[in-house]
């Protein structure tokens, strides 16, 4: 057994600079090489790290497609008066749909992934405008890569969001029309597995939800991930990372090239009771984001536990 397991080894050994088959993909996608570039039917389409970059809504945008069941936001598209209206999720997953008056809704929780989802949101948003100046009313979809073309950098007007976060996809009927019952019906579906949640409005991109048995605060953060785990670890040292009593940073998510820090909190802790913490929690984080002095070593300490708490979850 022993001389096998030494074979097998010698086998999978790499030579300086190669890839393994099991090690992360250099391209950056999160997958390993070998369900990435290392495939050999070919690898997938081009990935971007952060295809929200650049856009002042990149973090609520991130928790919208990943985190928030039901939220939506009007958008203002460069050049026209047309009604778009984003949504985290259609009826069936569907990317957009067009309205009789030709206004859009436009999805973010989809099921297709073609490498970069702003490009692929700006090409459901093109095909989706096309169809409502040719009359026609409906779904949209994207089945393939769409290619090289503008992303939604390019077609929105920039700025915060105004977003609505909803305790029911109930908002579905208004946003596309029920005229046969059916959105009603896929909502009251929906309905029974959301996860009621909230974005707080003294910071930004912080979203409470209630899970039953506890309550997380979840809130995607722009700063690079090294200096952001440099701070956390900071913190975390000082006791200055607890929100509230009964919570307690318990790891993160990373998402479209971002932290997200997630909080545990007390069944019963609601929103509001976040609301003056997490100003001042945000305000702290500022001034710790600006120390570049070496971490001691209980900080080091937190911060490598703090990164083994980590979960790609895009």
């Amino acid at each position: 057994m022993a001389k096998r397991s030494r074979t097998k080894a010698r086998d999978q050994q790499t030579t300086p600079g190669e890839v393994g088959p099991r090690q992360p993909c250099p391209c950056g996608s999160g997958r390993r090489y070998k369900a990435c570039h290392g495939d050999p039917s070919g690898p997938p389409p081009v990935f971007v790290q952060r295809p929200f970059e650049g856009l002042a809504s990149e973090c609520d945008l991130i928790a919208l497609r990943e985190l928030v069941p039901a939220a939506s936001a009007p958008l203002t598209l460069v050049g026209s008066d047309r009604t778009v209206t984003l949504a985290t999720l259609l009826p069936g997953a569907a990317p957009a749909y067009v309205r009789e008056d030709g206004s859009i809704v436009l999805g973010l929780q989809v099921l297709h992934s073609f490498g970069d989802p702003s490009r692929d949101l700006a090409a459901v948003l093109l095909e989706a405008i096309e169809q409502a100046e040719a009359g026609e009313v409906g779904t949209v979809g994207l089945t393939a890569d769409p290619g090289e073309g503008p992303r939604l950098q390019d077609l929105l007007v920039d700025g915060p969001l105004d977003i609505t976060v909803h305790d029911s996809f109930g908002y579905w009927a208004d946003l596309i029309g029920d005229e046969t019952g059916a959105v009603a019906a896929a909502a009251e579906q929906a309905d029974a597995q959301m996860t009621p949640s909230s974005r707080l409005t003294g910071v930004d991109a912080a979203y409470w939800a209630d899970v039953s048995t506890k309550e997380h605060l979840r809130w995607p953060m722009p700063h690079p991930e090294d200096a952001l785990l440099d701070a956390l670890a900071r913190l975390h040292a000082a006791g200055e990372d607890t929100l509230v009593e009964g919570g307690r940073l318990v790891g993160m998510f990373r998402a479209h090239g971002l932290l997200t820090p997630v909080w545990d909190l007390a069944s019963g802790t609601g929103a509001d009771a976040l609301e003056e913490p997490a100003a001042a929690f945000a305000a702290r984080l500022a001034e710790v984001l600006d120390d570049d002095t070496p971490l001691s070593t209980q900080e080091r300490s937190v911060r490598s536990a703090l990164a083994g708490r980590q979960v790609t979850i895009r």
